[in-house]
């Protein structure tokens, strides 16, 4: 388990320092033929891992319900983030990776709800969702990368 930790804080880290090397304006930009900005698929991963690893798991998340409504899957950038709503979402990169492994340490993330993603793999325990969470970051992330060569 150590090495799913290992890489969700890895995949963090990538993404803090896009937040640190652009700026506000770059994170808001979404670029023609882009649904979505940079900071719109930051947010969207922190949401995602809380909804897949602590919502299934019938745990209250750390994130609240309006960046929930904001950030799920099937939303769009509806407004321009301010740096507080940046440096939020850049605290809760480690914040939420960070108590997630302490829950699992201590046994806490033990009932779940099963759940079959949109890519057909089917969701049977925490586990099963950390690691098809880091498949899902690894997703933004490469479309993060693509963002950043419009910008």
């Amino acid at each position: 388990m150590d090495q799913l930790f290992t890489i969700s804080e890895t995949s963090r880290n990538l993404v803090s320092k896009i937040l640190e090397n652009h700026s506000l304006e770059q994170l808001n930009k979404i670029p023609e033929s882009f649904s979505n900005n940079l900071i719109w698929n930051i947010a969207h991963v922190v949401v995602t891992q809380q909804l897949l690893v602590y919502k299934l798991s019938g745990l209250q998340m750390i994130v609240s319900d309006e960046m929930i409504e904001k950030y799920k899957k099937g939303t769009r950038p509806e407004h321009k983030v301010t740096q507080t709503e940046v440096d939020e979402i850049k605290s809760l990169l480690f914040t939420t990776i960070e108590k997630t492994k302490e829950d699992y340490d201590n046994r806490i993330l033990k009932n779940f709800q099963e759940y079959p993603t949109s890519t057909g793999f089917v969701l049977r325990n925490v586990e099963d969702a950390m690691v098809f969470n880091n498949f899902h970051e690894g997703l933004h992330i490469g479309i993060i990368m693509s963002l950043k060569k419009f910008l």
